[in-house]
């Protein structure tokens, strides 16, 4: 009897002999499967529910059905957190006033978040990095906490108050409760994202999203692709490539490299320094493509629905990487710490700048790492991953501000620094990320002790030598190169800023 409790809360066992026998626990086997029948009903979804056959109702209820029903056969009855830090959520935008109802409902998605994640690590699972239901959950709370926030930009503030972006992102009426549950917890998403801004998702959903998309760089009508709706057929391909690719990478050599070998004391006393130091970066390495797997698979998903177009590259391909969560070629060949962030699970990179970066009076930077540590989880590593990060960042801005000058005179200059940088980054990433894997206090500063807290140091040293332009100079600087940069745009996009691009283009064109 214990037993057919404990599996009808945490999902079914239908696969069980299938786990067996690929020796890969139950709850990875059904998160798999499931994103392959998601991803095969993505395709119908897209041909037998088009916006041109059936209305926004049957595309909401259909959506939102499909998702509940993977969500419970992944989960089990723990998925009516779900429902239940939704309702709250909702409630609170419905009956709450407009002037504070962002902020409340960010307080209790956040704290509904990490009570789950509280009882799930510290009651039932300790140590079980596995597809748990607050995975799911990290994923509404972003799109809860950000459709809180573009309401209040759309009915509580005035026009002239909001940047370019949140004026585009700005939800002008309330959503209904179906709308409210569709965009949270839609069969695309609901098991591994990403987060999308709910305008997009209503523009997929009602049959819009290809209109306002169909604009040249600089923001006149393309006419040429006018009136043909753009097929993802070959973004898909080459996505799925990519998750085979990645999966098979991750299966293989994971367990050739783990990365806790760099703590064990044998390791350590019998290998040279730098012999440790490449295997950190093999190690590291090596845990990437279980992320590439599941991000670009989602993606996939998304896109096979129909949802995800971005316009149109210079030679006419349409481009479907509007919800894209990762660049992998920028992430591996990255020559500073944040070209790394912005490219690495780009669409939460968004969330914290959208609900945090831009709206902190106060050390944004700091604030923005101690959110996104609350917001993955209550293990200890996640806190001294994210407070090294802080250091990084502020040393990484440092040193490019007042050493990058010096190698910008001729090519090979540049590319002498660019291979400095990528070996610095790349170092600086594992040495930052180790604590994120191991999870745990001890064995993470065990790790630190061994290379004698000499990146943290170092991080120390640069921030206080080397001067640094206040955040308002730095933000002037970025907004005359973009506005230098914006006839010149093509579709290879730096940093984060896919969306944010499309809020523009959108916004001139109404």
């Amino acid at each position: 009897m214990a037993t057919e409790t404990t599996s009808s809360c945490t999902g079914s066992n239908l696969l069980q002999p299938i786990s067996e026998i690929i020796n890969l626990p139950l709850d990875q086997v059904n998160f798999v499967v499931c994103q392959l029948f998601a991803l095969l009903t993505a395709f119908w979804f897209r041909l037998y529910l088009h916006p041109s056959k059936t209305s926004p109702f049957i595309r909401h209820v259909v959506a939102t059905l499909l998702g509940f029903y993977l969500a419970l056969f992944c989960f089990g009855w723990y998925a009516l957190h779900f429902l239940v830090q939704s309702g709250l959520t909702y409630s609170i935008m419905m009956f709450a006033g407009l002037e504070h109802m962002h902020k409340l409902c960010f307080i209790v998605a956040l704290g509904y978040l990490s009570f789950c994640q509280i009882t799930r690590v510290y009651v039932f699972d300790y140590g079980m990095y596995s597809a748990d239901f607050t995975g799911p959950m990290m994923v509404i709370t972003q799109k809860i906490t950000s459709l809180a926030f573009e309401i209040h930009d759309g009915l509580a503030r005035k026009e002239e108050q909001l940047t370019p972006s949140q004026r585009c992102l700005a939800v002008r009426r309330m959503p209904s409760l179906l709308e409210y549950l569709s965009y949270n917890c839609n069969f695309m998403g609901i098991l591994a994202g990403p987060t999308c801004s709910y305008n997009d998702y209503m523009a997929f959903i009602e049959g819009t999203a290809y209109q306002p998309r169909h604009l040249e760089v600089n923001g006149k009508e393309n006419g040429k692709y006018k009136h043909t709706e753009p097929s993802p057929k070959n973004d898909i391909i080459s996505k799925l490539c990519t998750c085979a690719i990645s999966l098979a990478i991750f299966l293989s050599v994971s367990k050739l490299c783990p990365v806790e070998r760099s703590i064990d004391d044998k390791f350590i006393a019998s290998t040279p320094f730098i012999l440790q130091v490449l295997y950190l970066y093999l190690s590291m390495l090596a845990t990437r493509p279980k992320y590439y797997f599941i991000w670009t698979l989602s993606d996939a998903i998304n896109n096979a629905a129909g949802f995800g177009f971005n316009g149109y590259n210079k030679d006419g391909t349409p481009r479907w990487d509007l919800i894209s969560n990762l660049r992998i070629l920028d992430i591996e060949f990255a020559t500073s710490f944040k070209m790394f962030l912005d490219n690495w699970n780009i669409q939460t990179a968004l969330w914290l700048k959208r609900v945090c970066y831009e709206r902190c009076p106060i050390n944004p930077t700091a604030a923005t790492f101690l959110l996104s540590a609350m917001w993955h989880g209550v293990y200890p590593g996640y806190y001294l991953t994210f407070l090294t990060g802080i250091s990084m960042t502020m040393a990484a801005r440092a040193l490019r501000h007042n050493i990058r000058p010096y190698f910008l005179g001729s090519t090979t200059h540049r590319s002498i620094y660019d291979v400095i940088t990528w070996a610095g980054t790349q170092i600086a990433i594992c040495y930052t990320v180790v604590p994120f894997v191991l999870l745990a206090v001890g064995p993470s500063l065990q790790f630190y002790r061994s290379w004698y807290y000499c990146i943290h140091i170092a991080c120390l040293v640069l921030v206080l030598a080397l001067p640094v332009k206040p955040r308002h100079l730095r933000i002037k600087e970025e907004q005359q190169q973009q506005n230098s940069l914006q006839g010149g745009l093509t579709e290879d996009h730096n940093s984060h800023s896919i969306t944010d691009n499309n809020c523009n283009q959108k916004h001139k064109a109404t």
